[in-house]
């Protein structure tokens, strides 16, 4: 839908801003925008901040992008601020150290991609794009005094971050106080309705209503989504080699989601699909490689199209077929713990392995698979399947695991 298009009504409007919301300040400020928005056929002003503080994006990223372009459908503008000038200062939010500063060549280099990744899951040519050193640049230090002159030391303390960091007596850079400040001009500059953000960006999402307040501007609404886990249920990061890039092919994402343990699936759903939730829970109350092999066809599907997603599941099957099973599988039960066992704890218990080290080994080295997936991370979590677990380790040795 075109932003000069008729906007759905605000009731049908709410429900796509309200999923998988945390953080929604306030709905009725919220209401009342919309309301005005129908009412003169004007879209909303979405803002979102994106630091090219490294190459490449994941599916960790993804769940603020899919909000908006769910946004973007309805109608409104989105507002994709590279945040080419507060990349060189770095966003403090959830860190307890010091964080270095990054030049404007490697700032740079990584912006070359930004765009280029967002545009897989966003509308490029209905987004408008600004780089916040437009302004920055231009400012003198007289008006960056005025700027740092709108917030005080006491209240920027009152971040949970930085008192972390003091209590345990861990350096705060003066730089990183300017980063929020930083993040709260760019609503004013550009005339933010709503910013959107993820949890851990609470504090600075804050400080453009309030600043946005201070210059005679309408304060921003702020909508917040949460940070999910990767594959093996960490945080998600390209450092524990639990993360699915934007930018992996097809096969690779779904090969990837069925590697998913069962309890990130719900929370994988409600975030980076468009699927009805009463759907999810349908899904879900089936077999768990079914559901994975849905969620792994919807995340394809959201950034290669639906086309690219039946190649990726028929080539998934077709490997999983092909793979030459022996016909006498044997069979045992283990009783899992609630909390589940490392991969290669579990490999040494079933006597898959000599020792947890040899389990260790084996794992790193590619030898393991879990229903036919190889597994690489040997502190991969095992929780109690639903259905027999189908283990391989190297070429001969299989054993299906129900839980007791």
């Amino acid at each position: 839908m075109s932003a000069t298009s008729a906007f759905p009504s605000v009731e049908e409007q709410l429900p796509v801003f309200h999923r998988g919301a945390v953080d929604l300040l306030s709905e009725a400020e919220l209401k009342r925008k919309l309301e005005r928005a129908l009412a003169e056929q004007r879209p909303l002003r979405i803002k979102f901040g994106m630091d090219p503080s490294s190459a490449d994006l994941h599916f960790g990223h993804a769940v603020q992008l899919l909000k908006l372009r769910a946004l973007q459908e309805l109608g409104h503008q989105i507002v994709l601020i590279v945040g080419d000038a507060t990349a060189m200062v770095g966003d403090p939010s959830g860190k307890n150290t010091l964080r270095p500063q990054l030049g404007r060549d490697e700032v740079e280099a990584n912006l070359q991609t930004y765009t280029a990744q967002a545009g897989l899951v966003l509308d490029m040519a209905r987004t408008e794009i600004r780089r916040n050193s437009s302004w920055f640049d231009a400012m003198s230090f007289e008006e960056v005094l005025r700027l740092t002159g709108r917030m005080t030391v006491a209240q920027m303390l009152q971040r949970e971050t930085f008192q972390k960091r003091l209590q345990a007596e861990e350096p705060i850079g003066i730089h990183e106080f300017l980063y929020p400040l930083m993040q709260g001009w760019d609503s004013v500059e550009v005339r933010a309705d709503v910013e959107l953000g993820g949890t851990d960006q609470l504090f600075n999402l804050h400080r453009g209503r309030d600043l946005q307040a201070q210059m005679g501007q309408e304060a921003q609404v702020v909508l917040t989504l949460p940070l999910i886990n990767g594959t093996d249920g960490r945080k998600m990061s390209k450092s524990y080699g639990n993360a699915i890039g934007l930018t992996d092919s097809p096969e690779d994402i779904f090969g990837k989601t069925m590697s998913l343990t069962d309890e990130v699936m719900e929370t994988w759903f409600v975030y980076l699909t468009a699927v009805d939730e009463a759907e999810i829970a349908e899904v879900l109350a089936g077999h768990p490689r079914e559901a994975k092999a849905r969620l792994g066809w919807e995340l394809v599907r959201s950034v290669h199209g639906a086309a690219a997603a039946d190649g990726a599941r028929a080539a998934f099957d077709q490997r999983f077929r092909a793979k030459a099973l022996p016909d006498d599988i044997p069979e045992r039960t283990f009783r899992f713990e609630a909390e589940g066992i490392p991969l290669f704890a579990l490999l040494a218990k079933l006597e898959l392995a000599t020792s947890s080290s040899d389990g260790r080994r084996k794992v790193e080295q590619g030898g393991v698979r879990l229903d036919g997936e190889v597994v690489k991370d040997p502190r991969f979590v095992v929780v109690a399947p639903a259905e027999p677990l189908l283990i391989q380790v190297g070429k001969r040795n299989f054993l299906r695991v129900g839980a007791e």
